[in-house]
């Protein structure tokens, strides 16, 4: 059996013999545990992209007239340096098929040494921004390719587009669940408290996922199938339909819209 020979923790200077078999925890490397989702996904658990996407800038909204005279409120997006591919990945030789695409450039000074090196490897321009793309095939892509967004898409298209919401911090139930509020006269000495959370002694718990007051905002939406309403190329910007996540200047990533059966399989 093998000896480990460890400090007193009262005494520094003597020291006590112990066995590792009787440490409280294993010293020895364990094997990795993998989720059973993960082993039938291929330990990738990203799902799949109907094709390549880019990423791009919230600047505002504003209220767009169609050539027939509907007005029609739209997001406006714009496109900073970036959108260059930084990696390839592929069945071979990572599991699964992806590309990574780089966003924003900033100064050198803004990244780690890791990050530079991960750029610089490919030829590419510092950018804060990395994120993969999961595809059914990347042959028609190279490193340090550049994408651009009229050449992927074109007006009327439906897109998907993921950003993150705007952070409203702690709020109660009326303004983060639309809960009704109680009388504000009469004697009431509840008006914006939650009502009942749960019966007496059975269940004698709250269930969990309960809407209560907590935190709001601040986390990742996608709005689907919002449609291309235009493309001006002297600007760089985009119009899309209705509203998106998050306000003025938030990071948005916009992929084609998914349509199972058509442009995504089934299984």
């Amino acid at each position: 059996m093998s000896m480990l020979s460890i400090p007193s923790p009262i005494y520094g200077s003597s020291h006590s013999s112990l066995s590792i078999s009787r440490l409280p925890y294993s010293l020895t490397a364990q094997p990795l545990q993998v989720s059973r989702r993960a082993k039938v996904r291929g330990v990738v658990v990203m799902s799949m992209e109907a094709g390549i996407g880019v990423m791009a800038t919230k600047l505002g909204m504003m209220s767009f007239f169609q050539p027939d005279g509907e007005v029609v409120p739209v997001t406006v997006v714009g496109f900073k340096e970036g959108n260059i591919v930084t990696q390839i990945k592929t069945e071979a030789t990572d599991g699964y098929d992806s590309v990574q695409v780089g966003y924003r450039r900033v100064r050198d000074r803004k990244l780690t040494k890791p990050e530079m090196g991960h750029l610089e490897k490919v030829g590419a321009i510092p950018m804060r921004h990395l994120q993969e793309f999961r595809l059914q095939t990347v042959d028609q892509f190279e490193l340090n390719q550049r994408l651009v967004f009229d050449e992927l898409f074109k007006e009327g298209d439906l897109v998907d587009v993921s950003g993150t919401t705007i952070g409203k911090g702690f709020q109660g139930g009326i303004k983060r669940h639309n809960f009704r509020r109680g009388p504000m006269t009469h004697g009431s000495k509840s008006h914006r408290q939650l009502g009942s959370i749960g019966a007496g002694t059975t269940p004698g718990r709250v269930y969990k996922g309960k809407k209560m007051p907590g935190r709001m905002g601040g986390t990742k939406r996608k709005i689907r199938k919002l449609k291309i309403v235009k493309i001006d190329k002297d600007l760089n910007v985009v119009m899309i339909k209705g509203a998106l996540p998050g306000k003025p200047g938030n990071l948005l990533r916009i992929t084609p819209a998914k349509i199972v059966g058509k442009n995504i399989p089934k299984n």
